[in-house]
């Protein structure tokens, strides 16, 4: 790929393909991770003098028109508080005064489209869209690596029409995990947690090849602990995904992996704020109207004592129903146990792993934050990530 430090942008228009779906609410942005990764590659571009045209989506639009609820414009705030500049949000995508808007752009000036998958084109990955978009600049950027996994007309549609670059945020992450899978330092310990054994078998069973621990954390524990006989009461797990999740602990007992799971665990009839609890070791089996929603105590010091001798350290899904507090101990003590690890490389995998990190304080804590869950699994799956191959692709 080249990266936009190759390009010569002064007095140009750049389209800058950025992932700011971040979570809003009272038209506030409540987590601005994803707006500050890209403020390196923002800031080379103002001084460098381009012209900045910013392209982004928000949730999931009908795509039929403008839905208030998703509109950019807190996001659009955001970024130019972060940036201490204005940042114009167009009331349109494509229209006649988003063209007006752009051609009236200064040196180092930003504007911002409205959210891209108000127009079904976006996620269609419409030529005429892609085209359209592209004739709003000279050349494209693409820093939006937690969307490069998509194949939507902003991501791959527009290299096909204009000259095109990688961000300093998505170079950051693709040599990030590649020297995490290439080159760590061992002992290389993997905390996989979330709810569904089906979302991550593919990253688990290509894990194994290349780490020493495997720490599994979330409701997709059960499956697992189903596989192996012990009985998980009313507790979420994949009937479907036994078998497959059985051939993987042989897997790793094969390769000499360690693949730790739950002893004990926090059960509680409903997963609610003020639910009770008790704890309930693995071995006795959970009762049938009762349900794991976090890890116990001695899981806390299994897991804690497995980080701490790690020298690389991923991690990706919590531990348990970390929003409500009941269940969020688990949680905190492995990120506790991750942010305390001075001495390892410690890789925070994207999506509900990013809003633990930062609801218990140690985001500067950790050596890298991947803006990208979604993009970050398939890329540890090792699949194509078709914003990637675009970018390669271009001559």
């Amino acid at each position: 790929m080249r990266l936009v430090n190759e390009a010569d942008v002064a007095g140009r228009r750049v389209l800058l393909r950025v992932d700011f779906n971040v979570p809003v609410a009272d038209g506030r942005v409540t987590d601005d991770t994803r707006i500050r990764a890209v403020l390196p590659t923002m800031r080379y571009l103002i001084d460098n003098r381009a012209r900045i045209v910013v392209i982004a989506h928000q949730g999931r639009p009908k795509g039929e028109g403008y839905e208030r609820r998703y509109t950019l414009a807190p996001i659009a705030y955001a970024l130019g508080k972060l940036l201490r500049q204005e940042v114009r949000l167009t009331h349109d995508i494509l229209g006649m005064q988003t063209t007006a808007d752009v051609a009236a752009l200064g040196d180092g000036e930003v504007l911002m489209l409205e959210n891209l998958r108000f127009d079904a084109g976006e996620k269609a990955c419409d030529p005429l869209f892609a085209r359209r978009l592209a004739e709003l600049a000279d050349l494209f950027v693409n820093d939006a690596f937690a969307a490069a996994h998509r194949p939507h007309a902003s991501i791959t549609g527009v290299t096909g029409f204009l000259p095109s670059y990688a961000g300093f945020l998505m170079n950051k992450e693709l040599g990030t995990f590649e020297r995490m899978l290439a080159h760590p330092a061992h002992p290389f310990v993997a905390i996989l947690g979330g709810s569904k054994v089906s979302d991550k078998i593919k990253v688990i069973d290509k894990l194994i090849d290349v780490v020493d621990v495997i720490v599994i954390g979330g409701a997709m524990c059960f499956t697992f602990l189903h596989a192996q006989g012990h009985a998980v009461g009313a507790s979420l797990k994949e009937d479907d995904w036994t078998e497959p999740a059985r051939a993987l602990l042989k897997k790793a007992r094969e390769k000499g992996v360690q693949f730790l799971l739950p002893i004990d665990l926090v059960v509680a009839s409903e997963a609610s704020a003020d639910a009770e609890t008790s704890v309930c070791d693995v071995a006795a089996g959970i009762p049938d109207d009762r349900m794991g929603l976090d890890i116990g105590p001695a899981t806390v010091e299994l897991y804690r004592k497995a980080i701490a001798e790690g020298r690389t350290v991923f991690w990706n899904g919590p531990m348990g129903v970390f929003e409500l507090e009941p269940f969020a101990d688990g949680t905190r003590q492995v990120a506790t146990a991750v942010a305390m690890n001075s001495g390892a490389a410690t890789i925070i995998g994207g999506g509900d792993s990013i809003a633990a990190i930062n609801k218990f304080g140690y985001n500067d804590l950790v050596t890298f934050i991947s803006t990208g869950g979604g993009a970050a699994l398939e890329l540890l799956e090792g699949r194509e990530l078709p914003g990637v191959a675009a970018l390669e692709g271009t001559p």
